[in-house]
């Protein structure tokens, strides 16, 4: 089973793109965040019409997650169990072929030590504990979406540019890492080592042309998911398209 996560940035502006590439990569789940749509406005008959089934969770002009698959969707949870209805539309999971599938987009925390820094962090403790609480480490689970975070130092294009800003600062990386901690394998680092490969490229300054990116889009798997995986890559393809997204799809293959 092919899995695959996409910060599309709009999947109404580029609903086409989408669907192309999921038909012709062969990939059975994709998860995609920022779909930036109301659920009234989600463009469900066009993804079922190219044979997809559909979970989606959403919010006018910010945020929004979906789950398109090949297979059947079960057991779907909006956001968390404890949230209002004011609370940013930022996660979905489901069951699929025994998987348990969380996709999520972290807040993007904006500014250093402002409200939203703030509430990227404590949503982070909020992730946690939730598979505290509601997963089992020894069955198949997969986390993936938008971090938001670059974990390690291999995951930015340059260290001294990026230490101490958003998205690689200690106090994000250690949250991140908490969230890991849960017992999650890095299935990208798992398959490639010390690869250094990047996700998001800013739309300024040359960053795609000058490969000046961030790996902040990840898939982490449980134990047993790991030892059934076979692969985990980084498909730039769609990042140098026309009007693409700035982030691109991170795709991992399972033994299932």
């Amino acid at each position: 089973m092919k899995v695959a996560t996409w910060n599309v940035n709009s999947i109404r502006l580029r609903l086409d793109s989408v669907i192309e590439w999921q038909t012709r990569t062969g990939t059975d789940v994709l998860c995609v965040q920022e779909t930036k749509v109301v659920d009234a406005d989600f463009p469900l008959q066009a993804i079922e019409d190219a044979g997809f089934n559909v979970a989606f969770f959403g919010q006018k002009s910010y945020n929004g997650v979906a789950i398109i698959s090949k297979h059947e969707i079960a057991d779907v949870q909006k956001g968390f169990a404890d949230d209002d209805d004011e609370q940013p539309k930022r996660l979905i999971a489901a069951t699929i072929n025994d998987v348990r599938i969380i996709n999520t987009y972290i807040p993007n925390g904006t500014e250093l030590w402002t409200d939203k820094f703030t509430f990227k962090l404590d949503w982070l403790q909020r992730l946690r504990r939730m598979f505290d609480e509601n997963c089992d480490l020894n069955k198949n689970v997969l986390l993936c979406g938008d971090f938001n975070v670059a974990p390690d130092e291999l995951d930015v294009w340059s260290v001294p540019a990026w230490t101490g800003k958003l998205h690689f600062s200690k106090p994000e990386r250690a949250a991140i890492h908490h969230v890991k901690q849960w017992g999650f394998v890095d299935a990208f680092r798992h398959m490639n080592g010390d690869l250094q490969e990047f996700s998001w490229w800013n739309y300024r300054e040359g960053a795609w042309q000058r490969n000046q990116g961030l790996r902040i889009d990840h898939i982490w798997v449980s134990p047993p998911l790991a030892e059934k995986c076979t692969g985990c890559w980084i498909d730039k393809e769609p990042r140098g398209g026309e009007r693409p997204s700035d982030h691109t799809p991170v795709v991992a293959e399972f033994a299932l």
